[in-house]
């Protein structure tokens, strides 16, 4: 399949101007020969809002208008899309993506890691456990820009059979570092594929970096992005390359399986509960 990462500026509050703008770069992508298009985060809302009250006039269900109408679109052109938006749900705000298809929704997540910055200040927690939804033969996985600050995230859908995971973001100043390693050390440690999605432009103040980059199952850089200007950046990927794990790089004295290598009854503490106080939340 061929994928797109699609890194694109974003209208805070003028959720038709975005969902016109995705609508475009989708017919756009699809054209090209894309099967999957990944979308920044918030794609649909922006991000930089001050306030619960002002985020939640943007929040929509999900399933909902947004998804309906991606979907629509996605069933006209026969692909798939991944996007960010902000996701309304009994009195709560969740920072979400989704996946949709040519039969609808598909799978949705809610962003489990919360910077204190932007409309993640005013968003409850991810509370669904990490899942893996097929988008034709591809079995995708989604996190959501902080979540690839944490490997524990990556390596959960890996474990859920993930070929590829989706990284809708948006990195401001100060994530170039996540841009151009963290991405190709997910997919390494994984053995996946793994498609960051960056917005651009300026929103009150921040500045987002673009360096969107797509990464192959072995950590090498497939594209990427080198500054914040509009793009889309399309690679070609093999599901079958995420699925074997073994890597032979000399037969009978050299080999690796980072999934059957692992000893996860070491690894108590990274479950174990903490009470260190979150930046802003106590």
């Amino acid at each position: 399949m061929k994928i797109a990462a699609v890194q694109m500026d974003v209208r805070i509050g003028e959720v038709d101007h975005n969902l016109n703008a995705m609508e475009s770069r989708l017919r756009e992508t699809v054209a090209s020969g894309a099967g999957l298009s990944i979308f920044p985060e918030c794609a649909v809302t922006g991000y930089c809002f001050r306030s619960f009250d002002e985020a939640r006039e943007f929040a929509q269900p999900v399933p909902g208008p947004a998804t309906g109408r991606m979907a629509s679109l996605c069933r006209e052109l026969s692909a798939y899309a991944v996007f960010g938006m902000l996701e309304a749900d009994s009195g709560r705000l969740f920072n979400a993506a989704v996946l949709v298809g040519p039969d609808g929704l598909i799978g949705s997540y809610r962003k489990v890691h919360l910077p204190f910055l932007g409309v993640d200040m005013f968003s409850s927690f991810g509370d669904v456990e990490f899942k893996v939804h097929q988008a034709g033969d591809l079995r995708v996985g989604m996190n959501i820009c902080y979540d690839s600050a944490f490997p524990e995230a990556a390596r959960s859908l890996t474990l859920l059979g993930a070929d590829l995971i989706a990284l809708p973001t948006n990195w401001p100043p100060g994530a170039e570092c996540v841009a151009g390693f963290v991405i190709n050390a997910r997919a390494m440690e994984n053995a996946v594929y793994f498609a960051a999605a960056n917005r651009v432009g300026e929103e009150r103040g921040f500045r987002f970096i673009g360096r969107s980059r797509i990464c192959a199952p072995n950590g090498e850089t497939l594209v990427t992005s080198d500054d914040d200007r509009e793009t889309i950046l399309y690679a070609e990927i093999d599901p079958k390359l995420a699925r074997n794990k073994l890597a032979v790089r000399e037969p009978g004295r050299h080999a690796i399986d980072r999934l059957a290598d692992r000893r996860p009854e070491m690894y108590g503490a990274l479950v174990a509960p903490h009470s260190l106080p979150r930046p802003g939340r106590g």
